[in-house]
Protein backbone atom coordinates (compact mmCIF):
# COMPACT_ATOMS: atom_id res chain seq x y z
CA UNK A 1 0.00 0.00 0.00
CA UNK A 2 1.45 3.35 -1.02
CA UNK A 3 1.91 6.08 1.57
CA UNK A 4 1.45 9.85 1.08
CA UNK A 5 5.23 10.22 1.35
CA UNK A 6 5.95 7.65 -1.38
CA UNK A 7 3.29 9.17 -3.65
CA UNK A 8 4.85 12.61 -3.13
CA UNK A 9 8.29 11.27 -4.03
CA UNK A 10 6.92 9.55 -7.11
CA UNK A 11 5.23 12.80 -8.19
CA UNK A 12 8.50 14.73 -7.72
CA UNK A 13 10.33 12.07 -9.72
CA UNK A 14 7.85 12.39 -12.60
CA UNK A 15 8.21 16.17 -12.62
CA UNK A 16 12.00 15.91 -12.51
CA UNK A 17 11.93 13.54 -15.47
CA UNK A 18 9.66 15.91 -17.41
CA UNK A 19 11.93 18.86 -16.69
CA UNK A 20 15.01 16.91 -17.81
CA UNK A 21 13.22 15.89 -21.00
CA UNK A 22 12.22 19.50 -21.66
CA UNK A 23 15.79 20.67 -21.00
CA UNK A 24 17.11 18.03 -23.42
CA UNK A 25 14.76 19.14 -26.20
CA UNK A 26 15.67 22.79 -25.62
CA UNK A 27 19.39 21.93 -25.75
CA UNK A 28 18.97 20.03 -29.02
CA UNK A 29 16.95 22.89 -30.53
CA UNK A 30 19.57 25.45 -29.51
CA UNK A 31 22.44 23.38 -30.91
CA UNK A 32 20.58 22.83 -34.17
CA UNK A 33 19.91 26.56 -34.45
CA UNK A 34 23.57 27.39 -33.82
CA UNK A 35 24.67 24.83 -36.41
CA UNK A 36 22.30 26.18 -39.06
CA UNK A 37 23.13 29.81 -38.27
CA UNK A 38 26.89 29.23 -38.60
CA UNK A 39 26.59 27.78 -42.08
CA UNK A 40 26.83 29.87 -45.23
CA UNK A 41 24.01 28.33 -47.24
CA UNK A 42 24.97 30.21 -50.39
CA UNK A 43 28.39 28.54 -50.26
CA UNK A 44 26.77 25.14 -49.73
CA UNK A 45 24.46 25.72 -52.72
CA UNK A 46 27.32 26.94 -54.93
CA UNK A 47 29.56 24.00 -53.95
CA UNK A 48 26.87 21.42 -54.69
CA UNK A 49 26.00 23.03 -58.03
CA UNK A 50 29.63 22.68 -59.12
CA UNK A 51 29.31 18.86 -59.15
CA UNK A 52 27.51 16.63 -61.60
CA UNK A 53 24.34 14.95 -60.39
CA UNK A 54 25.93 11.53 -60.79
CA UNK A 55 28.83 12.56 -58.53
CA UNK A 56 26.46 13.80 -55.84
CA UNK A 57 24.36 10.64 -56.16
CA UNK A 58 27.44 8.45 -55.74
CA UNK A 59 28.52 10.60 -52.81
CA UNK A 60 25.11 10.20 -51.20
CA UNK A 61 25.40 6.44 -51.65
CA UNK A 62 28.82 6.40 -49.96
CA UNK A 63 27.41 8.44 -47.06
CA UNK A 64 24.47 6.03 -46.80
CA UNK A 65 26.82 3.03 -46.70
CA UNK A 66 28.94 4.71 -44.03
CA UNK A 67 25.92 5.36 -41.82
CA UNK A 68 24.76 1.77 -42.36
CA UNK A 69 28.15 0.61 -41.05
CA UNK A 70 27.93 3.14 -38.20
CA UNK A 71 24.49 1.85 -37.22
CA UNK A 72 25.68 -1.76 -37.34
CA UNK A 73 27.97 -1.00 -34.37
CA UNK A 74 24.86 -1.08 -32.17
CA UNK A 75 23.54 -4.14 -33.98
CA UNK A 76 26.73 -6.06 -33.23
CA UNK A 77 26.52 -4.61 -29.70
CA UNK A 78 23.31 -6.61 -29.30
CA UNK A 79 25.32 -9.82 -29.52
CA UNK A 80 27.85 -8.42 -27.06
CA UNK A 81 25.24 -7.41 -24.45
CA UNK A 82 22.76 -10.19 -25.34
CA UNK A 83 19.71 -7.94 -25.16
CA UNK A 84 16.64 -8.89 -27.19
CA UNK A 85 15.74 -5.78 -29.18
CA UNK A 86 15.13 -6.39 -32.87
CA UNK A 87 17.22 -5.04 -35.72
CA UNK A 88 14.32 -2.86 -36.91
CA UNK A 89 14.35 -1.18 -33.49
CA UNK A 90 18.13 -0.81 -33.26
CA UNK A 91 19.13 0.44 -36.72
CA UNK A 92 16.96 3.59 -36.94
CA UNK A 93 17.82 4.45 -33.34
CA UNK A 94 21.55 4.07 -33.99
CA UNK A 95 21.32 6.09 -37.21
CA UNK A 96 19.67 8.99 -35.36
CA UNK A 97 22.24 8.88 -32.56
CA UNK A 98 25.24 8.88 -34.89
CA UNK A 99 23.83 11.68 -37.07
CA UNK A 100 23.24 13.84 -33.98
CA UNK A 101 26.60 12.79 -32.56
CA UNK A 102 28.55 13.95 -35.61
CA UNK A 103 26.69 17.26 -35.89
CA UNK A 104 25.96 18.26 -32.30
CA UNK A 105 28.62 16.48 -30.28
CA UNK A 106 29.08 13.17 -28.49
CA UNK A 107 27.32 14.18 -25.26
CA UNK A 108 24.08 14.96 -27.10
CA UNK A 109 23.92 12.27 -29.77
CA UNK A 110 26.30 9.64 -28.48
CA UNK A 111 25.24 9.66 -24.83
CA UNK A 112 22.08 11.57 -23.92
CA UNK A 113 20.01 10.64 -26.97
CA UNK A 114 21.11 7.01 -26.90
CA UNK A 115 20.23 6.64 -23.21
CA UNK A 116 16.84 8.27 -23.79
CA UNK A 117 15.84 6.14 -26.77
CA UNK A 118 17.18 2.83 -25.48
CA UNK A 119 15.60 3.33 -22.06
CA UNK A 120 12.27 3.93 -23.81
CA UNK A 121 12.69 0.48 -25.35
CA UNK A 122 13.22 -1.09 -21.93
CA UNK A 123 17.01 -1.42 -21.65
CA UNK A 124 18.62 -0.66 -18.29
CA UNK A 125 21.51 1.74 -17.73
CA UNK A 126 24.31 -0.91 -17.49
CA UNK A 127 23.24 -2.47 -20.80
CA UNK A 128 23.06 0.91 -22.56
CA UNK A 129 26.47 1.81 -21.15
CA UNK A 130 27.94 -1.41 -22.55
CA UNK A 131 26.40 -0.74 -25.99
CA UNK A 132 27.83 2.78 -25.93
CA UNK A 133 31.27 1.53 -24.89
CA UNK A 134 31.25 -1.23 -27.50
CA UNK A 135 30.45 1.25 -30.27
CA UNK A 136 33.10 3.68 -29.04
CA UNK A 137 35.75 0.94 -29.03
CA UNK A 138 34.66 -0.24 -32.49
CA UNK A 139 35.08 3.24 -33.94
CA UNK A 140 38.48 3.92 -32.40
CA UNK A 141 39.80 0.41 -32.98
CA UNK A 142 39.18 1.03 -36.67
CA UNK A 143 40.88 4.40 -36.33
CA UNK A 144 43.98 2.86 -34.73
CA UNK A 145 44.32 0.30 -37.50
CA UNK A 146 43.72 2.67 -40.42
CA UNK A 147 45.65 5.64 -39.03
CA UNK A 148 48.47 3.43 -37.86
CA UNK A 149 48.83 1.85 -41.28
CA UNK A 150 48.76 5.05 -43.36
CA UNK A 151 51.00 6.95 -40.92
CA UNK A 152 53.52 4.10 -40.88
CA UNK A 153 53.54 4.17 -44.69
CA UNK A 154 54.44 7.87 -44.61
CA UNK A 155 51.09 9.51 -45.39
CA UNK A 156 50.41 12.38 -45.51
CA UNK A 157 53.45 14.42 -46.57
CA UNK A 158 53.95 16.82 -43.67
CA UNK A 159 55.14 20.39 -44.27
CA UNK A 160 58.68 21.09 -43.10
CA UNK A 161 57.34 23.34 -40.33
CA UNK A 162 55.82 20.36 -38.51
CA UNK A 163 58.10 19.50 -35.60
CA UNK A 164 57.01 15.86 -35.49
CA UNK A 165 58.54 15.11 -38.91
CA UNK A 166 58.00 12.13 -41.20
CA UNK A 167 59.96 9.79 -38.91
CA UNK A 168 57.91 10.77 -35.89
CA UNK A 169 54.66 10.22 -37.79
CA UNK A 170 55.80 6.74 -38.87
CA UNK A 171 56.63 5.88 -35.26
CA UNK A 172 53.20 7.04 -34.13
CA UNK A 173 51.69 4.85 -36.84
CA UNK A 174 53.53 1.78 -35.58
CA UNK A 175 52.42 2.50 -32.00
CA UNK A 176 48.79 2.89 -33.07
CA UNK A 177 48.79 -0.46 -34.87
CA UNK A 178 50.47 -2.05 -31.82
CA UNK A 179 47.70 -0.74 -29.55
CA UNK A 180 45.03 -2.17 -31.83
CA UNK A 181 46.79 -5.53 -32.01
CA UNK A 182 47.13 -5.57 -28.22
CA UNK A 183 43.34 -5.29 -27.90
CA UNK A 184 42.77 -8.05 -30.45
CA UNK A 185 45.31 -10.33 -28.77
CA UNK A 186 43.70 -9.69 -25.38
CA UNK A 187 40.31 -10.69 -26.81
CA UNK A 188 41.87 -13.88 -28.20
CA UNK A 189 44.12 -15.04 -25.39
CA UNK A 190 43.17 -13.31 -22.11
CA UNK A 191 42.11 -15.80 -19.44
CA UNK A 192 40.40 -13.20 -17.30
CA UNK A 193 37.53 -11.75 -19.32
CA UNK A 194 35.64 -9.53 -16.87
CA UNK A 195 36.56 -6.65 -14.55
CA UNK A 196 34.40 -4.52 -12.28
CA UNK A 197 34.98 -0.74 -12.33
CA UNK A 198 32.73 1.38 -10.09
CA UNK A 199 30.09 -1.36 -9.98
CA UNK A 200 30.08 -1.65 -13.79
CA UNK A 201 31.29 -4.86 -15.41
CA UNK A 202 33.74 -4.61 -18.30
CA UNK A 203 33.90 -7.79 -20.36
CA UNK A 204 36.21 -8.50 -23.26
CA UNK A 205 34.31 -9.64 -26.34
CA UNK A 206 35.19 -12.87 -28.09
CA UNK A 207 37.94 -12.70 -30.70
CA UNK A 208 35.30 -13.17 -33.41
CA UNK A 209 33.40 -10.11 -32.20
CA UNK A 210 36.63 -8.12 -31.83
CA UNK A 211 37.63 -8.97 -35.40
CA UNK A 212 34.19 -7.84 -36.55
CA UNK A 213 34.68 -4.61 -34.61
CA UNK A 214 37.98 -4.02 -36.40
CA UNK A 215 36.45 -4.74 -39.81
CA UNK A 216 33.51 -2.39 -39.27
CA UNK A 217 35.66 0.40 -37.86
CA UNK A 218 38.20 0.19 -40.70
CA UNK A 219 35.44 0.11 -43.33
CA UNK A 220 33.70 3.16 -41.94
CA UNK A 221 36.81 5.36 -41.81
CA UNK A 222 37.71 4.31 -45.36
CA UNK A 223 34.21 5.19 -46.59
CA UNK A 224 34.37 8.64 -45.01
CA UNK A 225 37.63 9.38 -46.79
CA UNK A 226 36.27 7.91 -50.05
CA UNK A 227 33.54 10.55 -50.08
CA UNK A 228 36.06 13.41 -49.83
CA UNK A 229 38.29 11.73 -52.42
CA UNK A 230 35.31 11.51 -54.78
CA UNK A 231 34.71 15.26 -54.50
CA UNK A 232 38.34 16.20 -55.18
CA UNK A 233 40.34 16.00 -58.43
CA UNK A 234 42.61 12.94 -58.45
CA UNK A 235 45.89 14.61 -57.52
CA UNK A 236 46.82 13.86 -53.92
CA UNK A 237 45.82 10.20 -53.99
CA UNK A 238 43.41 8.34 -51.71
CA UNK A 239 45.94 7.36 -48.96
CA UNK A 240 46.92 11.01 -48.49
CA UNK A 241 43.27 12.13 -48.28
CA UNK A 242 42.54 9.34 -45.82
CA UNK A 243 45.50 10.27 -43.61
CA UNK A 244 44.52 13.95 -43.66
CA UNK A 245 40.96 13.11 -42.64
CA UNK A 246 42.26 10.99 -39.76
CA UNK A 247 44.45 13.83 -38.49
CA UNK A 248 41.57 16.32 -38.77
CA UNK A 249 39.30 13.96 -36.83
CA UNK A 250 41.68 13.87 -33.88
CA UNK A 251 42.02 17.66 -34.06
CA UNK A 252 38.21 17.92 -33.97
CA UNK A 253 38.02 15.70 -30.89
CA UNK A 254 40.70 17.74 -29.11
CA UNK A 255 38.98 21.07 -29.84
CA UNK A 256 35.51 19.74 -28.86
CA UNK A 257 33.87 21.63 -31.74
CA UNK A 258 30.63 19.93 -32.93
CA UNK A 259 31.01 18.63 -36.50
CA UNK A 260 34.61 19.92 -36.42
CA UNK A 261 33.49 23.21 -37.99
CA UNK A 262 36.60 24.99 -39.23
CA UNK A 263 38.97 22.29 -37.99
CA UNK A 264 38.49 19.96 -40.96
CA UNK A 265 39.05 22.80 -43.41
CA UNK A 266 42.15 24.11 -41.62
CA UNK A 267 43.85 20.70 -41.52
CA UNK A 268 43.10 19.95 -45.18
CA UNK A 269 44.30 23.35 -46.37
CA UNK A 270 47.48 22.97 -44.29
CA UNK A 271 48.34 19.45 -45.43
CA UNK A 272 46.98 19.45 -48.99
CA UNK A 273 47.81 22.95 -50.20
CA UNK A 274 50.58 21.62 -52.46
CA UNK A 275 48.10 19.42 -54.32
CA UNK A 276 44.93 21.50 -54.39
CA UNK A 277 43.98 25.16 -54.39
CA UNK A 278 42.18 26.56 -51.37
CA UNK A 279 38.99 27.04 -53.41
CA UNK A 280 39.02 23.43 -54.64
CA UNK A 281 39.49 22.11 -51.10
CA UNK A 282 36.78 24.30 -49.62
CA UNK A 283 34.28 23.34 -52.33
CA UNK A 284 34.94 19.63 -51.75
CA UNK A 285 34.73 19.93 -47.97
CA UNK A 286 31.49 21.94 -48.14
CA UNK A 287 30.08 19.22 -50.38
CA UNK A 288 31.32 16.61 -47.91
CA UNK A 289 29.60 18.41 -45.04
CA UNK A 290 26.36 18.67 -46.99
CA UNK A 291 26.33 14.97 -47.94
CA UNK A 292 27.79 13.46 -44.79
CA UNK A 293 26.58 15.80 -42.04
CA UNK A 294 23.60 17.92 -43.10
CA UNK A 295 21.67 15.46 -45.25
CA UNK A 296 21.80 12.64 -42.64
CA UNK A 297 20.94 15.13 -39.88
CA UNK A 298 17.83 16.29 -41.74
CA UNK A 299 16.74 12.67 -42.21
CA UNK A 300 17.61 11.85 -38.58
CA UNK A 301 15.40 14.68 -37.28
CA UNK A 302 12.41 13.15 -39.07
CA UNK A 303 13.28 9.61 -37.94
CA UNK A 304 13.70 10.84 -34.37
CA UNK A 305 10.21 12.37 -34.35
CA UNK A 306 8.84 9.07 -35.67
CA UNK A 307 10.64 7.13 -32.92
CA UNK A 308 9.33 9.48 -30.22
CA UNK A 309 5.79 9.18 -31.57
CA UNK A 310 6.09 5.40 -31.76
CA UNK A 311 7.35 5.26 -28.18
CA UNK A 312 4.44 7.36 -26.96
CA UNK A 313 1.96 5.18 -28.86
CA UNK A 314 3.48 2.00 -27.39
CA UNK A 315 3.42 3.48 -23.90
CA UNK A 316 -0.22 4.51 -24.29
CA UNK A 317 -1.11 1.04 -25.58
CA UNK A 318 0.50 -0.64 -22.57
CA UNK A 319 -1.26 1.78 -20.23
CA UNK A 320 -4.63 0.97 -21.81
CA UNK A 321 -3.98 -2.75 -21.42
CA UNK A 322 -3.21 -2.41 -17.71
CA UNK A 323 -6.32 -0.33 -16.94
Amino acid sequence: MSTPTSEKRAKKGRWAKRLLTLAFFILVAVLLFMLVRNLDWQEVKHALQSYRVTTLALGGLIALLSYAVFSSYDLVGRHYTEHTLRARQILPLAFVCYAFNLNLGAWVGGVALRFRLYSKLGLDVPTITRILTFGWITNWLGYLLVAGTVFALGFPDLPGTFKIGAGGLRLIGVLLVALAMLYLLACRFAKRRTWTVRKHEITLPSFKLAALQASLGVTNWCLMAALIYLLLPDKGGYPSILATLLISSIAGVITHIPAGLGVLETVFITLQHDQYSKGTLLAALIGYRALYFLMPLAIACVVYLVLERRNRSTKAHHRDQTT
